[in-house]
């Protein structure tokens, strides 16, 4: 397990693994001991009826809820087809930009939803190729990294064979703890985690 005395928590693994079960575990666990949490995470949207899956949608944490992405045969507008895509999905930037940044930038912005320690939890699941798309996003991950108000546990993707610039960056940092996710481990590591983020919020 990773040492302590870091400031961030950083969850990769491979796709359907449970790192946003694990974010959402961990929420609510946040929210039984009343520590202040804040952010963003991302879902499957399947039809109703093949159950297959045809895009993602960006949830926030007090229950906002709008597109991320969408499979190319379901997008009909042909500014949305012309939109950045990932794979067979086309990415709606804007409305991923409406719901996810607020829920960053607050804690940046302003002190008035912090812990008594003075900093908050903010959750991003995830930082991936599609989030990327957004400029603005990168800007707002950057800065909340740099908040001696935030203490962040984000998801980031496997990418050992085609590295993600901004990905390894974050990855990097030496105030990072990364943690690898597998179906065995999942469970279990909801309880590390919640430890080193009340490690990280207890530090002044």
């Amino acid at each position: 397990m990773a040492s302590r005395g870091k400031s961030h928590v950083l969850l990769t693994g491979s796709p359907g693994v449970g790192k946003t079960t694990m974010c959402k575990k961990v929420y609510e666990v946040l929210q039984g001991k009343a520590i202040q949490a804040q952010g963003f995470y991302t879902q499957e949207v399947r039809n109703s009826q093949t159950g297959s899956r045809v895009g993602f949608d960006v949830v926030t944490l007090n229950g906002q809820c709008g597109p991320l992405a969408r499979t190319k045969s379901d997008v009909q507008s042909a500014r949305a087809r012309a939109s950045p895509s990932v794979g067979n999905y086309v990415v709606d930037v804007k409305s991923f930009e409406q719901l996810a940044l607020p829920t960053i930038k607050t804690c940046t912005e302003n002190s008035t939803k912090i812990t008594p320690h003075g900093k908050t939890v903010v959750i991003v699941d995830e930082i991936g190729k599609m989030e990327l798309f957004s400029q603005s996003f990168i800007s707002a991950v950057r800065e909340l990294f740099l908040s001696p108000q935030a203490t962040i546990l984000a998801t980031v993707p496997i990418t050992k064979q085609r590295p993600i610039p901004f990905v390894e960056e974050l990855k990097n940092r030496q105030d990072v703890t990364l943690i690898e996710v597998t179906k065995n481990t999942r469970d279990e590591l909801v309880s590390d985690v919640i430890r080193l983020l009340e490690d990280s919020l207890a530090r002044t």
